[in-house]
């Protein structure tokens, strides 16, 4: 059977694979539109094996969140260059997957790389990612995932740094507008707190900074004098690392829960915030 450009490109659209491979899978499949795509996913999955192994720190943080701003997801999509990271391809690539996990709520990345991909459902997530690798020709490494569901009457806001190096998911109770919604995702991308209030720090966080600020007093000081100095060490850990006792990077001389009381009282629930590298370095 004769292999028509017009059957090469139709193939090209289907699969994204290079015009010379599209028609060396269609020679192979004697014209068989179908059984050439399914050649092409083979090479493809046998492409992503070699790549597997190369490095994949580069790449994005993409978000999506619904539109009554209740449900959202966050996924941290790596590849090798920022090149890459960078075209129109990979981008839409990444931000399918941040919908799907915000459309089906998957919190975990090996049942998101499990589930029936949502643009392509005769294939899974990681079919999918092996068909880019093959397709982008660098190792695509889908590294971290993240789904927000918000509690009643509570809206999910979401922020997007340096071109999705930085993403972050924050879910404020009702009263809060949406300028104030940003402010807090901002602020959350650029202090890092690492807990949402003193009280949701673990036990064995606050132990093990205790037992570090007691070691850092000079020996000699009255018992009363050390358990002081440390408390006070305390509530500065809880400054620096707990999100409602930072200072407010617009304005450093009010903390965050005191934006918040004059700006219509919200509270902030909960937050997720995904730095690019973090994952694949995990």
């Amino acid at each position: 059977m004769a292999i028509t450009a017009a059957l090469v490109k139709e193939l090209r659209e289907k699969t994204g694979a290079g015009m010379m491979a599209c028609q060396r899978a269609l020679q192979e499949a004697n014209g068989d539109m179908e059984e050439a795509v399914k050649l092409l996913r083979k090479k493809g999955l046998s492409a992503a094996a070699k790549k597997a192994g190369r490095t994949a720190k580069d790449g994005l943080v993409a978000i999506a969140v619904s539109e009554d701003r209740t449900r959202a997801g966050i996924v941290e999509l790596n590849c090798e260059t920022d090149f890459v990271a960078r075209t129109e391809r990979y981008q839409g690539f990444a931000q399918a997957l941040a919908q799907q996990v915000a459309n089906e709520q998957i919190g975990d990345v090996e049942a998101m790389k499990a589930a029936k991909s949502e643009a392509d459902p005769a294939h899974t997530v990681a079919e999918a990612v092996a068909s880019q690798i093959a397709t982008i020709g660098e190792n695509i490494l889908l590294s971290r995932v993240h789904a927000m569901k918000a509690e009643a009457g509570a809206v999910i806001g979401s922020y997007l740094h340096m071109g999705g190096k930085i993403g972050v998911l924050v879910m404020v109770s009702s009263g809060a507008d949406e300028e104030v919604v940003k402010d807090v995702a901002m602020h959350i991308a650029a202090a890092e707190p690492r807990f949402l209030a003193p009280e949701t720090v673990p036990e064995a966080a606050i132990a093990e900074e205790r037992e570090i600020a007691k070691a850092q007093v000079p020996p000699g000081k009255p018992e009363q004098v050390v358990a002081k100095i440390v408390d006070g060490k305390i509530a500065k850990f809880f400054e620096q690392a707990c999100l409602v006792e930072q200072p407010f990077v617009k304005n450093p001389e009010q903390k965050v829960k005191d934006m918040l009381a004059a700006r219509g009282g919200a509270k902030v629930l909960a937050f997720t915030r995904f730095k690019l590298g973090e994952g694949a370095g995990a």
